[in-house]
């Protein structure tokens, strides 16, 4: 992770997302030494946080490394499933570190997430782009049986989102 943290700062990365994590914990062996590499660039820790048996520590001690944001579905699988769990832990960071909310988000459920004062979101967005002429596999995608297709941001759906969100 080291060395191609040092690419993406050569390259101009404005921000590196890593994750790293042992026995239910933060694994300052992992993120130590990419905290280093990436110098003044931003450092955020992506999902591996909802993995944490204690994420009020794992916050901490994230915020102590110098980690800026963590993505978060505060353990649950979609954001919107965990909104006590994100207030706590906004709550918990009390500014210290960025709370991002990521995980199923989208227009139908991003003023609640949003209510509970998250720093960010993160959201896909996504579409489905459905090729009848392909090979009938949908590659996971949700594509109907016997059209292949592929997901790809949904324009709309970007729009709506950033709607809401300057209503909010």
């Amino acid at each position: 992770m080291v060395a191609d943290t040092l690419r993406a700062v050569a390259a101009g990365a404005h921000g590196i997302v890593i994750g790293g994590t042992r026995d239910g914990r933060v694994d300052p062996e992992i993120v130590r030494p990419v905290l280093d590499a990436a110098g003044d660039v931003p450092v955020s820790f992506h999902r591996a946080f909802d993995t944490l048996a204690d994420q009020k520590a794992g916050l901490d001690e994230l915020a102590e490394l110098g980690v800026i944001r963590v993505l978060t579905a505060a353990g649950a699988s979609r954001a919107v499933d965990a909104l006590d769990g994100l207030r706590a832990l906004v709550e918990h960071a009390a500014g210290r570190i960025q709370v991002m909310a990521g995980g199923g988000i989208d227009p139908s459920n991003v003023a609640e997430i949003v209510a509970t004062g998250v720093d960010g979101i993160h959201a896909s967005a996504k579409g489905i782009v459905i090729v009848s002429d392909a090979v009938a596999v949908s590659l996971g995608t949700g594509a109907p049986a016997g059209e292949g297709g592929y997901e790809t941001t949904d324009e709309a759906t970007a729009m709506r989102l950033r709607e809401i969100l300057r209503g909010a």
